[in-house]
């Protein structure tokens, strides 16, 4: 058995949401759909901004993550501490996000292979950046704590309720863009959102065996007890 190398969980946490946001950027750029977690954020994004043109994708995400925790609130029955500092994960991925979209946007892609290429890297990218997420004490964004909080209240398997939440994001971000934008006209909901709905919860289970097959995960600093 190899010697593993050891993986800071506060640096999963860094190194999660920069690849998030990156990976997002990608996909984004791409034009092919975004992934459907965020879609609905996305698609709000996209309707506000006509009216409010600083509404950002950013200022979108937090703030539907915002509702989100609440929802996690209700349906746990009690209010975390945790659920704060998610709500300033949320905040901290909100600028990061609109930093790697306006870095991303200065990349050229004209062809139909560099947007296939943009897609995969951005594909690929989420689902390193969630299981990164997933390997850290500290509070991550709504998304991934809705997920890692009820399949643990439920006793489900991580991956799979990762899957079907991700395949009702999926459905809602669709409701969303007939609502905003016509039955003819899709808006962030393409044929690679619905790919990546069904693929990325088996993308990101796969991407954490790597990591625990070749890192140990540790606390650097003694500040679990606070998250």
């Amino acid at each position: 058995m190899k010697n593993k190398k050891t993986f800071y969980t506060e640096l999963s946490y860094l190194f999660g949401i920069l690849i998030l946001a990156l990976g997002t950027a990608f996909m984004e750029r791409a034009n092919f759909g975004v992934s459907m977690v965020v879609a609905p954020a996305y698609i709000l994004h996209l309707k506000i901004s006509q009216i409010l043109p600083f509404f950002s994708f950013g200022m979108a995400e937090y703030t539907l993550q915002a509702v989100l925790l609440i929802l996690i609130a209700i349906l746990l029955r009690k209010f975390k501490l945790t659920f704060l500092f998610s709500f300033v994960t949320a905040v901290f991925y909100g600028f990061v996000l609109d930093g790697m979209m306006a870095l991303i946007g200065l990349l050229p892609m004209g062809t139909l292979f560099g947007r296939l290429l943009f897609y995969v890297v951005g594909l690929l990218a989420c689902s390193v950046g969630v299981a990164l997420l997933f390997h850290t004490y500290i509070a991550p964004e709504a998304y991934e704590l809705f997920v890692k909080e009820l399949s643990a209240k439920y006793h489900k398997d991580i991956h799979k309720f990762k899957t079907v939440y991700d395949c009702c994001s999926c459905v809602i971000a669709i409701l969303l863009s007939f609502i905003f934008f016509g039955f003819l006209h899709f808006e962030g909901v393409k044929l690679g959102t619905i790919f990546c709905a069904l693929v990325n919860g088996s993308v990101i289970g796969v991407c954490s065996k790597m990591l625990e097959r070749n890192f140990e995960f540790k606390d650097k600093f003694e500040l679990r007890r606070y998250f």
